[in-house]
């Protein structure tokens, strides 16, 4: 019978990227009974047509289409389109209105997103078993 102590060590890679990603929303076309109702609704609707525009680079776009034809005639065509997935540690780096329009800017830093990995899945690799 043997005991043994094993030594592990984490992989990190050896650079990492920052994502950015733009979020616009109209200000007239929101739903409210003033101005002020109108610019909270677009700025809450930027931030998530950015996040939604991370979440397309971070994990991709599902597509699916579909199309019926009769007679060799074109019936109906749709096409959808579907992102998920879960974005942590983007951080807003500016919200602003150009004319009619509300923009949000996200920034992902990569190694932000390496950190929380890390503290809540903890990857390893063997570094060295010694036994006894």
């Amino acid at each position: 019978m043997f005991d043994k102590h094993i030594e592990y060590s984490f992989v990190e890679p050896d650079s990492y990227p920052v994502i950015k990603a733009i979020g616009y929303a109209p200000l007239s076309a929101q739903p409210g009974e003033s101005e002020s109702q109108k610019m909270l609704m677009a700025l809450k609707v930027s931030k998530l047509e950015a996040y939604r525009e991370l979440a397309e680079q971070v994990y991709g776009q599902s597509l699916s289409a579909d199309m019926t034809v009769k007679g060799a005639i074109a019936q109906n065509d749709g096409l959808k389109s579907q992102v998920k997935g879960l974005i942590r540690g983007a951080r807003v780096v500016k919200s602003y209105a150009v004319g009619d329009t509300y923009t949000t800017e996200l920034e992902l830093d990569m190694k932000r997103v390496h950190d929380l990995y890390i503290t809540q899945v903890k990857p390893r690799k063997v570094k060295r078993v010694t036994y006894y």
